[in-house]
């Protein structure tokens, strides 16, 4: 049986990037679905150009944007059976995607992220606190939930139904964490597969900053505390 799938891409200011993430995209993709979050430049424009659907989010935030895109898919006449997440600044492989929804397909998984693996990275295109953060948030979640991640990578697939019932609400950073976290207290299946990941074009809003570094640190921590004492 197809499977009906549809991107989202949150996107702040990614004039140079976002063409070539959308043409990367295999066309096993029935809509690509990119989310104008507060863009002070051509971002929307060349998401269209390049055959986009393109949604505005005035609201700043990853999650805000990200709930746009799952609020435009809910008024959809037929609904996907996958929805992918991917960031708008090529830093990730879009051609990977279909090894990311391999196993939706094919093992009916639940859940899937693309790990950014060590080995398959380009130098310098993660930060030394993204680094630290990612091993800290999933040795957490090892700790407390006996989780298996390694990761909080962008680049994911999770079947839509499944989605709609992880009832997703953080707004800004905290974002992957939380589906991540709620993917665990739903016992739903889940499995990472190794992507390459390259250094992004222009500059991370949140890595990139000391303040964007403190707060998605501080959210992403917020979150596996909560989540750990309920």
């Amino acid at each position: 049986m197809n499977q009906l799938i549809k991107v989202i891409i949150p996107a702040y200011n990614e004039q140079d990037s976002i063409a070539k993430v959308i043409s990367d995209i295999p066309n096993i993709v029935d809509e690509v679905i990119v989310v104008n979050n507060n863009s002070t430049d051509n971002t929307a424009q060349n998401a269209l150009n390049a055959g986009a659907t393109v949604l505005t989010e005035t609201k700043a935030g990853y999650g805000y944007a990200c709930l746009k895109g799952m609020s435009y898919v809910a008024k959809c006449s037929k609904k996907p059976d996958i929805i992918v997440f991917l960031d708008g600044d090529y830093s990730d492989y879009p051609e990977q995607l279909t090894e990311i929804v391999a196993p939706i397909i094919t093992n009916n998984i639940d859940f899937v992220i693309g790990a950014r693996n060590k080995k398959l990275r380009e130098k310098g295109s993660m930060t030394p606190q993204q680094i630290f953060g990612n091993w800290l948030a999933t040795f957490l979640m090892q700790l407390f939930f006996g989780a298996k991640f390694t990761d909080l990578g962008p680049f994911r697939a999770i079947k839509y139904d499944k989605l709609i019932a992880l009832n997703m609400e953080d707004k800004t950073y905290g974002w992957t964490v939380e589906m991540q976290l709620k993917v665990l207290k739903q016992k739903l299946n889940y499995i990472e597969i190794p992507v390459k990941y390259r250094n992004r074009i222009g500059v991370s809003k949140v890595s990139g900053t000391i303040k964007g570094s403190i707060f998605a640190g501080i959210k992403i921590l917020s979150w596996i505390f909560k989540y750990s004492f309920k």
